[in-house]
């Protein structure tokens, strides 16, 4: 009897123990990397406000080349979507929609992950103008992960896991617009 009880004071803290941890654990968690892209604010806006413009730069557009896309709506306006499914489990399934533009400055996404998890993300892109010839592009992932699943923010580094991808990312669109005539 007494070992049933020591097993069953056993459980109850391994249960108890990281719930009230997670109490205590941020929920929200943030990336963003940016870069200097040597181009006008017009020109840079004009191409990074389409979403169909990421299979140029994005390190995840290129992580799989037979990943199947589909789009819906106008590319470059509230509404449109772009959606892909792939056999790489890296890249998965899901879509990514268009829910706000404040030309030319800002543009958000909602990103909505299907396989090989399900999750909907916010992510965003800024254009700022630093000069006559300069404009310096921020690219961020903003999420939340709501009591008791924010624990695992304790295991999960979301800054060194996206953090490189963006800035592949970032320096892909700037030698693509750099090229640009």
């Amino acid at each position: 009897m007494k070992t049933l009880k020591i097993i069953l004071i056993i459980i109850a803290v391994i249960i108890v123990v990281p719930l009230i941890v997670a109490l205590f654990t941020a929920k929200d968690y943030a990336v963003e990397r940016q870069i200097t892209i040597n181009k006008p604010l017009e020109q840079v806006w004009d191409y990074v406000k389409y979403l169909k413009n990421q299979d140029n730069y994005s390190k995840w557009a290129g992580m799989d080349p037979l990943m199947e896309k589909s789009f819906k709506g106008e590319d470059g306006t509230i509404g449109f979507v772009s959606a892909w499914e792939s056999k790489n489990p890296d890249v998965g399934k899901g879509e990514q929609e268009i829910i706000a533009i404040t030309p030319p400055e800002r543009i958000d996404y909602e990103l909505r992950f299907i396989e090989p998890f399900e999750s909907k993300e916010k992510a965003y892109m800024i254009t700022e103008a630093t000069g006559d010839n300069q404009t310096l592009v921020k690219w961020g992932f903003k999420g939340r992960m709501e009591y008791p699943m924010n624990l695992m923010l304790l295991v999960m580094d979301f800054e060194a896991m996206l953090a490189g991808d963006f800035e592949t990312g970032l320096s892909n669109l700037k030698t693509v617009l750099e090229k640009q005539e």
